[in-house]
């Protein structure tokens, strides 16, 4: 942070088919130092890097972009979340931090720099193309391949420092080769299907591969994992993790004794600690959701209440239109004026994430009142209905994702309306939507 108490900002902004930023808007610009200081890491010739220092952003437009549409992420609500999950597992145990997805539509390289300052060992990504993504990126920590290696991926994995996961003979009869070629002892996961019926061995096929894994040179069994189908389901889980405890006396008698033994997912993390084993993996809590919370049930003294969302997103009024009664609003006219109305036009709609579901159901923060959605969402464009608050003008401000006097509307709101999950939501935000990152310094 500035001394000023300015917000550290840095966004990423499609270069190519943009007009290059105006004088006025590049001022406050920080240095290649402070760029490699943040160490957002390199990033594709077709991306614009702004860097700076910015008060309240003006009306006329968003923080540093020119775009009226973008997101705000909050690196300090990241860290706090990490930080709220260690405490909760205690320092013994390890937290490998997933940033798959692009950190779940959040920033992947942005999100994982923060979060590596903050002490996080590990990162999980779901292959070996986010991981490289990673490491161009310069983060050092260890980066958990949680999908495994596809043939061909065991040279580059090996090369650079990827610890894979495993689940069939040929991962292992392929790494052990790339291993020996690098004359290095190398770490993999293993992962055992105990009821997920998706990636991972059958404890009736773990002895031949633990075998395999036994009797090679190069391969260092440094950990096992399962997942959970269902954390809500109390008899689901127990029965998965007796399987996964049956699994681990396979391995003992193979003499195979792996460091790294983890299960918990978020849910797992914040309401079942006899899970926890060496090594936690969060993902949906480090950006501020967990189960109570997307249903909108969460109590006081729930471990996910000390979570708080990392993403808002927000738009602007491109215009305002003064509509009779009796006029239809929007494709198909589903909204149908039952009095003189006055609606906004809102430049965001389904090709940004902005979900058609929404269509007459959403709602949108506008002047700290809520305004909802009138009529279809359209692939660029929203209309809601402002007839009631008073002072609207185009420029001002609309949250779409966030909260501002008072009123809160978040992923699990969008969800429950969508009939999905927030994880959904959040990654859907499109990359035409540009994340603008506070609290970077």
């Amino acid at each position: 942070m500035s001394s000023s108490g300015a917000d550290t900002l840095v966004q990423l902004l499609p270069w190519r088919g943009r007009p290059r930023p105006a004088p006025q808007h590049r001022r406050n610009l920080g240095s290649e130092a402070g760029y490699r200081r943040l160490n957002c890491g390199k990033l594709p010739a077709a991306t614009l890097v702004i860097i700076g220092t910015v008060n309240a952003p003006r009306l006329d437009r968003s923080p540093v972009t020119t775009s009226p549409t973008w997101a705000e992420v909050s690196l300090d609500a990241l860290r706090q979340n990490f930080r709220a999950v260690r405490k909760h597992v205690g320092e013994g145990v390890n937290i490998c931090a997933v940033v798959k997805a692009d950190a779940y539509g959040h920033g992947a390289a942005v999100c994982a720099r923060a979060l590596e300052t903050e002490g996080a060992p590990w990162f999980g990504v779901t292959g070996t193309e986010e991981a490289l993504a990673l490491r161009r990126a310069r983060i050092k920590a260890r980066l958990l391949l949680m999908t495994g290696i596809w043939k061909g991926e065991e040279d580059e994995a090996v090369a650079n420092n990827l610890t894979p996961t495993v689940w069939e003979r040929w991962h292992v009869e392929r790494l052990e080769e790339a291993a020996s070629k690098k004359q290095t002892v190398f770490p993999i996961h293993l992962k055992i299907d105990t009821g997920m019926t998706r990636l991972g061995a059958s404890i009736d096929a773990l002895p031949p591969i633990c075998k395999a894994v036994a009797s090679s040179s190069h391969l260092k069994l440094e950990g096992v994992s399962t997942h959970f189908a269902s954390v809500r389901d109390p008899e689901k889980t127990l029965r998965q993790a007796t399987l996964f405890e049956e699994a681990l006396g396979i391995l003992s008698a193979h003499r195979l004794a792996p460091a790294l033994v983890h299960m918990a997912n978020s849910a797992a993390i914040l309401s079942r600690s006899e899970t926890w084993k060496t090594m936690v993996r969060p993902g949906i809590a480090l950006y501020g959701y967990s189960r109570t919370r997307a249903a909108g049930a969460a109590q006081p003294g729930d471990a996910g209440t000390l979570l708080h969302p990392v993403l808002s997103w927000k738009t602007r009024v491109i215009a305002l239109k003064e509509v009779a009664a009796g006029n239809a609003v929007g494709y198909g006219g589903t909204f149908v004026t039952q009095a003189p109305t006055l609606v906004a036009v809102l430049p965001v709609g389904y090709a940004d994430g902005f979900h058609r579901l929404l269509s007459n159901r959403g709602r949108v923060i506008v002047r700290g009142s809520y305004a909802p959605v009138a009529g279809r969402v359209s692939m660029d464009l929203t209309t809601v209905d402002v007839t009631g608050i008073a002072g609207v003008e185009v420029g001002d401000e609309v949250i779409l994702l966030g909260q501002s006097n008072g009123k809160n509307i978040d992923a699990g709101e969008h969800a429950r309306i969508c009939e999905t999950i927030p994880y959904e939501i959040l990654c859907s935000i499109s990359k035409r939507v540009p994340r603008v990152y506070l609290g970077g310094g």
